[in-house]
């Protein structure tokens, strides 16, 4: 499973000019679901995104978590993390998981958040989506529950 965290004062997703979800300060997180990903990817991630000290503290240090701040989070599932672009010129999505099971895992992401007291918004899973959002610092978190980066 990868993840984009990204720090932002606000975000929110669009699908056929509705707006479906939308967060203010917090973090909008674009998440891939790979064939080979299970719940223990499920738990690193949703570990990772709830812990990551990306947030200023009084003395202007990133030292504090979007649990100690009281953020918000805008899930959006992104297959395309999952693009390999390592051959020719046209990712080849061959590892992303089929829909059944992104879905699956995404929804579980998404409850492991809000078991963590965390409010989770989301863009609409398989649609055709625009995510608007301010970052802020700019931070831009990469994290793969495989560690492979």
């Amino acid at each position: 499973m990868r993840a984009v965290v990204q720090r932002v004062l606000q975000g929110n997703v669009t699908v056929e000019d509705n707006i479906v979800g939308e967060i203010n300060k917090g973090l909008v997180v674009l998440v891939g679901v790979s064939n080979d990903d299970g719940l223990e990817d499920v738990e690193y991630i949703s570990d990772k995104i709830a812990n990551l000290r990306i947030f200023d503290d009084e003395e202007g240090r990133m030292n504090l978590s979007i649990v100690d701040v009281n953020g918000e989070i805008l899930l959006v599932s992104q297959f395309t993390l999952l693009g390999d672009a390592r051959k020719g010129r046209r990712p080849n999505y061959m590892n992303a998981a089929k829909s059944e099971k992104a879905l699956y895992l995404f929804d579980t992401l998404c409850n492991k958040l809000k078991e963590k007291g965390l409010p989770v918004k989301t863009g609409k899973f398989g649609a055709m989506m625009r995510v608007s959002l301010i970052n802020d610092g700019p931070v831009t978190i990469l994290l793969d529950s495989k560690r492979i980066f």
